[in-house]
């Protein structure tokens, strides 16, 4: 039996408003750091943190995912397994991080962007520790509770940035943080589902992660070229200065879409491996998903004109616009979430790997056509690339949504 529907919407509402609370505080972010650091600065964390995160997803390597779907009597094998994996991976790309600083100062002369790039990569340190504990909660449900830990972490983040920002002026006040506070998200997660390595339980053999974690990676690697390629594109192609515009503007706008996405991806991945009939999940989810978005990201982009220039100051105003625009992507983006979520539930990695490849081929075409003509340009061209591009990929979620009959489809 699914879980209901209740369950579900209790999830969702609960890493909803983690999700909240990190806006919230990110909005003071925004605040203090249009008002102290020029556009150029921002521009310089923009792409270190681009940079970052392009490696980060590195870690999302479906490792986690076969801890929450494994049978009980494989559990503790398969976190035996996972726990070394964790620590060899984590470790391995703490090391290729330093070495791209090391190239990043060599080839461009910028020592500042190579100390963020290299402070950015500490956090590989703390990550291995709490990853098993992670999936173990989700696993048990514990969505409550590792949204509230997410949650905590990211605000504890953002209030350093402000502080650091409104202290000591640099770049730093947006990347530092986030190595700050990576003791907190691996003590919670520790206290949260405690986990010991069972010396009896043995391993699991490592072809079933290496077979279910590759697509997965390739996957998580493309879906983070497409959120974050662009800011290297721009960058390139218009220099710093435009380039910590890009990242105001799409950071506003775009922000409430991928705070969303994550958390119906967290929620619903769960939720269709426990239930029998995927098709009322998927109904659910979508459900759930679309009437607590829409309303939010209508009332947000309506809005933007008056909260833009009111919270950002002067010399912002033209950010209204584009920041307008990006707020709807947030509606199809949650079409395709369902899609990558149940491709993935149904073990068919591959095809949301081909998936999230068409659509990061077309957010970048769009970002190197559009970026010659202005924030605004590249704003539209990025909403009617994403609602044609995902809406088409979307129809198997669609098809077994409202026509459970056709699950072929």
């Amino acid at each position: 039996m699914p879980r209901p529907a209740t369950s579900m919407l209790s999830h969702l509402l609960a890493y909803g408003a983690s999700e909240i609370a990190t806006k919230l505080s990110r909005l003071g972010v925004v605040i203090a750091v249009a008002r102290t650091l020029d556009a150029a600065e921002i521009g310089v964390a923009a792409a270190a943190l681009a940079t970052g995160d392009l490696l980060k997803s590195l870690t999302e390597n479906g490792v986690g995912q076969r801890i929450i779907a494994a049978s009980q009597a494989e559990l503790s094998a398969t976190c035996n397994r996972a726990h070394g994996l964790f620590w060899v991976w984590c470790l391995g790309l703490f090391a290729v991080q330093a070495l791209i600083a090391g190239a990043v100062w060599m080839l461009t002369g910028n020592p500042a962007l190579a100390a963020l790039i290299l402070v950015l990569a500490g956090e590989y340190l703390f990550m291995p520790g709490g990853l098993v504990q992670t999936g173990l909660a989700l696993r048990a449900g514990k969505l409550k509770q590792t949204a509230a830990i997410a949650g905590g972490q990211a605000v504890m983040a953002n209030l350093m940035s402000v502080a650091l920002a409104l202290v000591w002026p640099s770049a730093l006040a947006l990347v530092l943080p986030r190595l700050l506070t990576a003791p907190f998200w691996l003590l919670s997660m520790r206290r949260l589902h405690p986990w010991s390595h069972d010396p009896e339980a043995g391993k699991a053999p490592i072809r079933p992660f290496i077979g279910f974690g590759a697509p997965i990676l390739g996957t998580e690697i493309v879906k983070t070229a497409r959120l974050h390629a662009d800011k290297l594109i721009v960058g390139a192609l218009l220099g710093p200065e435009i380039l910590g515009l890009y990242f105001m503007a799409f950071n506003a706008g775009l922000s409430l879409a991928t705070s969303f996405s994550a958390a119906f991806a967290a929620v619903l991945f769960p939720h269709l491996c426990t239930g029998a009939d995927r098709a009322a999940a998927m109904r659910q989810g979508l459900a759930v998903s679309i009437g607590l978005v829409a309303p939010a990201v209508v009332l947000q982009a309506v809005l933007a004109p008056w909260y833009v220039p009111l919270l950002l100051g002067e010399g912002w105003d033209g950010l209204a616009e584009p920041v307008s625009i990006l707020c709807l992507v947030a509606i199809p983006t949650m079409l395709w979430t369902a899609t990558a979520g149940w491709l993935r539930a149904e073990n068919r990695p591959l095809a949301e790997l081909r998936g999230t490849a068409i659509l990061t081929a077309a957010m970048i075409a769009n970002t190197v056509i559009a970026a010659p003509y202005g924030l605004t340009a590249l704003a539209w061209g990025y909403l009617a690339t994403a609602c044609v591009t995902m809406l088409m990929l979307s129809r198997p979620a669609l098809s077994l949504a409202l026509f459970p009959a056709n699950r072929s489809a």
